[in-house]
């Protein structure tokens, strides 16, 4: 599945909500809009040029025509790690969409391949957090570390124990991803 396309409205809700001077026109955007089918779990991903500047998804369906655009908008001005993004940014920014597959519940917290699977976990009182899969080979974390940081990342204070690591539920999947640059991105709304 080719997700060019989807980084492209991403990229477009982005300027169409900074009044960016290379906005593409409206009929741009429903054709994008045209082109996009079906129903997934999602996250975009914003960076500003290697650097995580925004990344915010969800575990629910979305229809990707309006999903798209409502985390696109979220990942950019809401993600709460960050500031929001600006225009004079978007010369180095870069979009990652990632379509989420493939639910499975783990065997145990290291049930999960590194680069090929992310983790939802659940811990608590239905506490929840998720690393995509790319994130803990980008990190260069063990399974162990992974699952401390995402425990962390989900808010848990205490002392990280071999009985906490195993009364953590894990739910693995895969992701369909592609991102796309702003250089990449011009080329496409210059080329219309």
């Amino acid at each position: 599945m080719d997700l060019t396309p989807h980084c492209h409205l991403c990229f477009t809700t982005l300027l169409t909500d900074l009044s960016h001077p290379l906005t593409p026109s409206p009929s741009t955007k429903s054709n994008l809009i045209s082109e996009i089918q079906g129903t997934f779990p999602l996250f975009v991903t914003w960076k500003l040029s290697s650097n995580l500047r925004g990344c915010i998804g969800t575990f629910s369906p979305q229809p990707l025509s309006t999903g798209l655009q409502t985390y696109a908008r979220a990942a950019a001005f809401q993600d709460r790690r960050f500031s929001p993004i600006t225009a004079s940014e978007v010369p180095q920014l870069r979009v990652g969409v990632s379509l989420l597959v493939d639910f499975e519940p783990a065997a145990g917290y290291t049930d999960w391949i590194i680069g090929t699977h992310g983790i939802w976990i659940e811990f608590g009182d239905g506490v929840t957090a998720t690393y995509l899969p790319e994130v803990a080979g980008e990190q260069g974390w063990t399974h162990v570390e992974a699952l401390d940081s995402l425990l962390r990342k989900g808010g848990f204070r205490g002392r990280i124990t071999e009985d906490v690591r195993r009364g953590v539920k894990v739910t693995r999947y895969r992701s369909v991803k592609k991102e796309v640059s702003w250089e990449e991105y011009r080329a496409y709304i210059e080329g219309l």
